[in-house]
């Protein structure tokens, strides 16, 4: 039987993505890289635990659960975690920011100052601009405040998201001006903590880091990995856990999340390039021995 892989994720590194493999490995992907490979029939995806350590049941989770997760894992994974809001003790400065996804999707964030723009990446932010560095609490008082006041939100889903990023403004500036606006009013705003230092708006544009110019339409997305399902497709984009590729009759988007806990094998043969065999949602009309499994 062919060597199987387990994939822990993407990860956003100075040359742009690379998927991360059980053991450490990376695999690179540059625009235009053949990205193929397959589920074993017969094969079930297991839960991949939490905190760095398995999942002592191995529990099988869905295939649709971007978390990976089962119900224990998941709850210890968020029982220390800033983004679930339950410490309040880290020491580390943080940045709070605001991230521009597409035309009236603006979000209020933070992220650990030592981080730089990894959250920003990992979201799919196509622009971003920081508005201030502090303690946690004060950070996260600034994040409530602009929520309150200015009506951000502090999270988009990624199905909208992906439903415009083929239709963005091409100028850079366009992308910017709304970051730009709520940039002005959120410093205009009384009640920010004292412990926050308020930082000049200096907008960061994504869209060459994704590969989002001329970006084809997508057709539509793959809900779910399954037994005995494979792809095989060109990569033209990506962004945040996301990867656009040329597969079927037109650009299908796999997000990466989908493949934590699967043994994924090598694809050759029966599944040839462009070709895909998973679920897919259709999105409407409008807008040999080797290093790596790949």
């Amino acid at each position: 039987m062919a060597q199987s892989w387990k994939c822990t994720g993407l990860r956003w590194s100075g040359d742009g993505p690379v998927l991360v493999w059980d053991g450490g490995r990376v695999s690179s992907l540059p625009w235009g890289k053949r990205v193929a490979f397959g589920v074993a029939d017969g094969g079930v995806r297991t839960c991949v635990g939490a905190r760095g350590h398995a999942c002592p049941v191995r529990a099988v989770v869905p295939g649709r659960s971007t978390g990976a997760r089962c119900e224990e894992c998941a709850r210890l994974d968020r029982a220390h975690s800033v983004a679930a809001d339950t410490i309040a003790d880290d020491p580390r400065p943080y940045h709070v920011y605001l991230a521009w996804f597409g035309p009236g999707m603006v979000k209020v964030g933070i992220t650990a100052e030592e981080r730089g723009s990894a959250r920003l990446l990992e979201q799919g932010a196509v622009c971003f601009s920081w508005l201030g560095v502090g303690p946690l609490m004060a950070a996260r008082r600034t994040e409530e405040l602009l929520r309150a006041a200015l009506q951000v939100p502090d999270r988009i889903p990624y199905a909208e998201k992906r439903a415009v990023r083929s239709g963005l403004p091409v100028a850079e500036a366009e992308r910017a001006a709304e970051v730009e606006e709520l940039h002005g009013r959120a410093l205009a705003l009384d009640g920010w903590p004292e412990s926050l230092a308020r930082e000049p708006c200096q907008p960061v544009d994504h869209a060459e880091v994704f590969g989002l110019a001329d970006l084809p339409a997508a057709v539509g997305e793959v809900t779910e990995l399954v037994a005995g399902g494979a792809v095989s497709g060109r990569l033209v984009a990506a962004a945040g856990p996301d990867l656009h590729l040329v597969a079927g009759r037109g650009v299908v988007v796999l997000d990466t999340r989908l493949m934590r806990g699967w043994e994924l094998l090598p694809v050759e043969g029966p599944v040839g390039e462009g070709e895909l065999t998973l679920p897919i949602k259709e999105f409407k009309r409008g807008p040999s021995a080797q290093d790596g499994l790949f």
